[in-house]
């Protein structure tokens, strides 16, 4: 489950991203907020503000996603440290080469050892990009110890799919009713600068029960209490989300959506070690719906493909993190791109271990009325508790959650996604 905002709330519009599968034509769950929603249950789906910014219209961007665009590289040789550091220090003055220098790191490894010093400079050149580090630190792993890295046989890695899901959707037919806190820090930036702004902080109880789903409580804003007529799901105002994300992983493994995997890459994430799937769901097997609309009223609707990739942990055959995009979007539909993020974690509830998210972020952008808007909403989920049946969440409060941790802040968001959109055909 997921819940989140950004956008200022101008104008009472709204648009969203993707229906729940078998609703009859026309039918929404989108109530009129004067936002963005995004719920997950178990597809995503977006309700977002129409943004009118004052000053000079910013042109569109088509392909306006974060993650890296395709390349033409070819597999070589290990990059030598003298080849790093010379495209290294060509990002200052070409920040579009940053996507080229990682498929370079993952493709070819490296024959260099990465040091305190080799940290430094990256840091520098790279504005501290979050995903050139990591893909570096990989790379590293794999330079030291090539036989762990690598990917295992085609008939291992269908195996562990199969596992995975099997395991995958036995553990969403078992999820307890559970209590969960969500800190949420929402950004927008103008144009496609992905220059976030902070907009505001917000802290929210999520109860979820299997026979009825979730249900949030608005708990502050920016540290205060709310007041009286503000309630996170129709009162607030911006950009909101929800979704209860065990359900996403049920619906990817579905068979109704017909998504294709492959074994991609290797990568130790927190500690375990991970093969990763990409993943594509075409869009004539999608229920993912985009719908724009303005004051309450549908207007504009269009069905979208999307793709992403799954990060899978080698021994315990579960998901540790799932990155999505929305593909096949309809030339000139106000919403641009659409992409999630999503860390799952071991939580213990009513003494039992379940994989639940840790952290997500949602991102949007959106082209209304000639300008371009992106928007962001990163999430912590802290706190997992048993929901008792007697428990309502009017009740909840602070103080039914532990005290946050200093680690428990979220900061400026990084760059996110290593997944690339799929290469454009040329046409006939």
């Amino acid at each position: 489950m997921l819940a989140q905002r950004i956008l200022p709330p101008l104008r009472g519009s709204y648009l969203f991203f993707r229906l729940f599968p078998g609703l009859t034509p026309g039918a929404t769950f989108c109530r009129p907020l004067r936002g963005l929603v995004v719920r997950q249950l178990p597809r995503i789906l977006f309700c977002a503000a129409l943004l009118i910014v004052s000053g000079s219209a910013v042109s569109a961007q088509t392909d306006n996603t974060p993650f890296p665009q395709p390349t033409e590289l070819q597999h070589g040789p290990p990059l030598t440290n003298q080849e790093f550091v010379r495209l290294l220090y060509q990002l200052p003055t070409h920040p579009e080469e940053r996507d080229k220098l990682i498929d370079e790191v993952r493709k070819r490894g490296i024959a260099f050892p990465v040091t305190t010093g080799l940290q430094s400079l990256v840091a520098t050149k790279s504005g501290n990009d979050s995903l050139l580090r990591h893909t570096l630190e990989e790379a590293e792993r794999r330079r030291a110890n090539p036989a762990a890295a690598a990917l295992p046989p085609s008939a291992e890695a269908r195996e562990l799919l199969a596992q995975t899901r099997k395991a995958t959707l036995g553990a969403a037919e078992k999820m307890p009713d559970y209590l969960v806190k969500e800190q949420i820090v929402r950004y927008i930036a103008e144009g496609n600068t992905r220059n976030w702004r902070p907009d505001d902080h917000l802290t929210v109880a999520v109860s979820y029960r299997q026979s009825a789903g979730e249900d949030y409580k608005l708990l502050s804003i920016n540290g205060v209490p709310p007041s009286e007529n503000q309630n996170y799901e129709m009162k607030l105002g911006g950009t909101t989300s929800t979704g209860e994300y065990v359900s996403v992983l049920r619906q990817l493994f579905s068979p109704e959506s017909r998504a294709e995997f492959n074994p991609v890459d290797t990568d130790t994430l927190r500690g375990r070690r991970t093969i990763i799937y990409e993943y594509e769901v075409k869009k004539e097997f999608s229920h993912s719906t985009l719908t724009w609309g303005d004051r309450g009223s549908t207007t504009l609707r269009t069905i979208a493909g999307y793709r992403g990739r799954i990060w899978v942990d080698r021994e315990q055959n579960r998901i540790l993190r799932l990155e999505e995009i929305s593909t096949e979007i309809e030339p000139g539909f106000p919403i641009t791109a659409a992409s999630q993020v999503i860390d799952y974690e071991w939580v213990t509830i009513n003494q039992q271990q379940h994989l639940l998210p840790s952290h997500a972020s949602v991102e949007l952008t959106d082209r209304g009325r000639g300008q371009t808007i992106q928007s962001r909403n990163d999430i912590l989920f802290r706190g997992y508790r048993k929901f008792g049946t007697e428990v309502k969440i009017i009740d909840i409060d602070e103080k039914d959650f532990p005290a946050d941790k200093p680690e428990d802040e979220l900061t400026k968001p990084n760059t996110p996604p290593v997944l690339k959109p799929a290469p454009k055909k040329p046409n006939p």
